[in-house]
């Protein structure tokens, strides 16, 4: 588990293409102090699991389904991603409870920018907004945000200047692609009166 604080920016050294999936270095000498092989780390919001440490790198293996379904697969040599380490035991959790499991894909629709600050509204599947509501929360990139507004096929968060400054979302513009995840107290939610919608017409 995560709590959607990132704690680094880190860059994308080197992708190797290994069968149907990608080796993936990324170098941040910050997790590469705290990490060991096995250990969970969120890039971009997507739990991977390290492979290797090597002095400032740290390298992962991700799968075609992981590259097919999360915006990894659109990464190249250069980019920078966000980086947190999974919660230990004793952790505070000061942003909310982040699975590093992506729901899908959002596309950055509107940005407006005040002075140091922004609101954006990112565009997605009305299957997710039903999991959203405004003051709750969301993971985009990783980034643990509360909700603004929600309409049926967008929603709007507030990003302060810290926020723009130390995670990718104050480089993202109209058009770019992000990793979203719902809360997953909304989807237990959601299943639930699923379940007791199918019960009633039984």
């Amino acid at each position: 588990m995560f709590t959607g604080l990132v704690q680094s920016l880190a860059d994308v050294e080197e992708i190797v293409s290994d069968g149907p999936g990608v080796r993936l270095t990324i170098a941040d000498g910050i997790a590469a102090q705290i990490a060991a092989v096995g250990d969970s780390i969120a890039i971009n919001g997507c739990c991977l699991t390290v492979v290797a440490v090597e002095e400032d790198r740290l390298r992962f293996e991700a799968g075609a389904e992981t590259l097919e379904r999360t915006t990894l697969g659109e990464l190249v040599t250069g980019n920078r991603v966000n980086i947190e380490a999974a919660l230990r035991v004793g952790d505070a959790l000061g942003g909310h409870l982040v699975s590093g499991h992506i729901d899908g894909v959002g596309v950055i629709d509107e940005r407006i920018d005040d002075a140091e600050w922004s609101t954006v509204w990112v565009r997605v599947p009305n299957d997710l907004t039903r999991q959203m509501a405004s003051k709750g929360s969301v993971a985009i990139d990783g980034v643990s945000l509360t909700l603004v507004d929600v309409d049926d096929e967008r929603f709007s968060v507030a990003l302060i200047p810290h926020t723009l400054k130390v995670t990718t979302l104050g480089q993202r513009n109209i058009g770019d692609r992000v990793n979203l995840e719902t809360d997953v107290l909304a989807k237990y939610v959601e299943r639930q009166l699923l379940w007791k919608a199918l019960g009633a017409r039984r």
